[in-house]
């Protein structure tokens, strides 16, 4: 939940001139008010422009982002979360406190697969507040009505939550909640404990960031936020004895709760409780299927953990000399996300504690092919070889990998035992049963929330939602089959490992919508899982033909990668970087190929 800032300004400048043409149509559409059949959907909410005089009151822009996301949430809407829009700011490189025209809105929404996007701006003078907000509809680009509230800045929240009200009530045909239904909905706030939140989460340094975070839990204590934020900094700092209590008080209903219980499990990895961590990471699994059966009307009773989940409970595991489990679910973390080293190489280790060194050579082999750059992939790779009695294959790794990362890259492999201390070099060792080789494997410590980025009402919700016309509840109208709920049903049925129902989904929003990006994108992924190399090529530039996206393109460029087509590769890594300039994972891989030999592999 962390805030980073950066300032690139420039950037700005090249996005929005790349989106002239979005923004000409736009202005366009200003004044078009919304369609008279609009439905419920997914919102993206952006921080709001202080449009005074006073800089002190820079805090309200993110606060009132973060309130927006609050009620809209609690009211039974679905919108990303702050750190999702923040996550696509930092995808991009942009800075967190960027004034975005509402072309470059679009394309973010766009990147996201959001229904609408929610912006706009507040004055005050330190006694009353003024705040205009704006709903920009997606697909087909239109831009609603202002709306507007006043009163004094002491009442904030209920200025705010008003303001919320009216916004979803303009946009929604036949909202079922009355504002003092609305309201009652909502979590009530000190003023001055979301202030000090707000600054707190807003600080780029650990000391003043911790000081009003605690203020903030002071003030509201049962309030989860301050607390999430606290456990967050601290497990940051490898601070798990302080982490922890704070990362306890975030409970299961709260949309932080599975980062929370990621965080506990890595601490207990940390301080070496395998026992504690499992136990965390299985009542965590628990969690996402019972949310993820919820949210797929009750069809879905397994599945949905994301991968890091499934490699730090087999790491776990694995401490405590389960490797059939471990194992297991490596293998499911290992299909689930293609790109990542860290998966294969901690089923090679386990290999190694058992003594085959034939199938451990085989993870390495895969790891250092996910990460050509890593010498500890590399490194372990050629030991395995040589310990499996293939010192041709192995002499021939060591060659390619010196001329790969030099000559003095490859690290000394060596193991550190728990009963004796002593360093042994791999290519010695024995079967071992014991775990002398837990310090080298790899855990986790950041979790990928994209897939559980939307906050979705919780079950309590749609039993306060009076009727709408025919009897339905607002949460029944909310699941209209459209190609954006597909797509979302598509996505988690990915998440969880059905790629035959995910490609339903997939397909049907096709069905609805024959150029839907997403839905193309969804399609190429599935293929990715399937080896379907081709196919996922195929989808991809399907994709692109409806919409541009450096996100897109460099998964292109990975599979081009995987198909030895470095030069395509290149090519679609050079057209994200000038789409996106900052975009730190082509830039990363651009580089690599830059400076690999020409007409070699990556």
């Amino acid at each position: 939940m962390l805030l980073r800032t950066a300032l690139n300004a420039c950037l700005i400048t090249v996005l929005c001139g790349l989106v002239f043409l979005a923004s000409t149509t736009l202005q366009a559409q200003t004044t078009s008010p919304a369609p008279a059949g609009a439905q419920p959907g997914l919102y993206l909410v952006f921080p709001f422009e202080n449009v005074g005089s006073s800089p002190r009151l820079d805090w309200l822009g993110e606060g009132l982002e973060e309130l927006t996301i609050q009620f809209l949430s609690d009211g039974g809407e679905q919108v990303y979360s702050h750190a999702g829009r923040a996550g696509e700011f930092e995808r991009y490189g942009l800075p967190m406190t960027a004034k975005l025209s509402r072309a470059t809105m679009l394309r973010i929404a766009q990147d996201l697969d959001a229904d609408y996007v929610v912006f706009g701006s507040f004055n005050s003078d330190g006694n009353s507040l003024t705040v205009n907000s704006r709903v920009l509809r997606v697909d087909p680009p239109a831009l609603l009505p202002p709306v507007k509230e006043s009163a004094a800045l002491s009442s904030l929240m209920e200025l705010q939550t008003g303001l919320v009200w009216k916004m979803v009530a303009a946009n929604e045909r036949a909202y079922p909640l009355a504002l003092k239904d609305f309201a009652k909905l909502q979590r009530p706030l000190r003023l001055d404990a979301f202030e000090h939140f707000v600054r707190g989460v807003l600080a780029s340094e650990d000391e003043p960031r911790l000081r009003e975070l605690k203020e903030a839990a002071r003030l509201e204590p049962n309030w989860p936020d301050p607390a999430f934020a606290l456990g967050e900094t601290y497990a940051s700092r490898n601070d798990c004895n302080a982490a922890l209590p704070w990362l306890a008080r975030v409970p299961k209903v709260n949309q932080r709760y599975v980062e929370a219980a990621f965080a506990i499990g890595v601490c207990r990895l940390q301080m070496n409780q395998p026992d504690k961590a499992e136990e965390i990471y299985i009542a965590l699994q628990d969690s996402l299927r019972e949310r993820t059966k919820r949210e797929s009307g009750g069809s879905v009773v397994t599945g949905g953990e994301p991968p890091e989940v499934l490699n730090n409970l087999a790491v776990a595991m694995a401490r405590q000399g389960n490797s059939s489990g471990a194992i297991a679910n490596l293998r499911r973390a290992t299909d689930m996300d293609p790109d990542e080293d860290d998966y294969p190489f901690n089923l090679g280790l386990i290999s190694l504690r058992t003594g085959d060194f034939a199938n451990a050579a085989v993870f390495f082999r895969e790891a250092s092919e996910r990460e050509p750059d890593s010498p500890d992939d590399r490194a372990f790779l050629i030991q395995a070889l040589e310990k499996a009695g293939k010192k041709t294959e192995a002499d021939e790794e060591r060659e390619a990998a010196t001329e790969a990362l030099g000559p003095n890259a490859l690290p000394a492999v060596r193991i550190e035992s728990k009963t004796d201390g002593n360093k042994v070099d791999i290519s010695k060792m024995e079967p071992v049963k014991s775990d002398a080789v837990a310090h080298l494997d790899r855990v986790k410590t950041e979790l990928d929330v994209a897939p559980l980025r939307l906050e979705i009402e919780s079950a309590s919700v749609p039993a306060k939602a009076p009727p709408v016309s025919g009897g339905t509840t607002a949460a029944s109208a909310a699941v209209e089959e459209t190609p954006a709920t597909r797509i979302r049903r598509g996505r988690q049925e990915f998440s969880a490992g059905r790629l035959d129902a995910a490609e339903v989904e997939f397909r049907a929003a096709l069905a609805s919508d024959s150029g839907n990006a997403a839905a193309h994108r969804g399609l190429a992924e599935v293929a990715r899982r399937r080896g379907n190399l081709d196919g996922a090529v195929k989808e991809l530039q399907s994709s692109l033909q409806s919409r541009d996206s450096a996100f897109v393109r460099t998964m292109l460029a990975k599979i081009y990668l995987d198909q030895k087509k470095v030069d395509l590769a290149r090519t679609e890594l050079e057209s994200v970087l000038k789409l996106a300039p900052n975009y730190t994972e082509a830039k990363v891989l651009l580089e690599h190929l830059q400076n690999s030999k020409p007409g070699g592999t990556h």
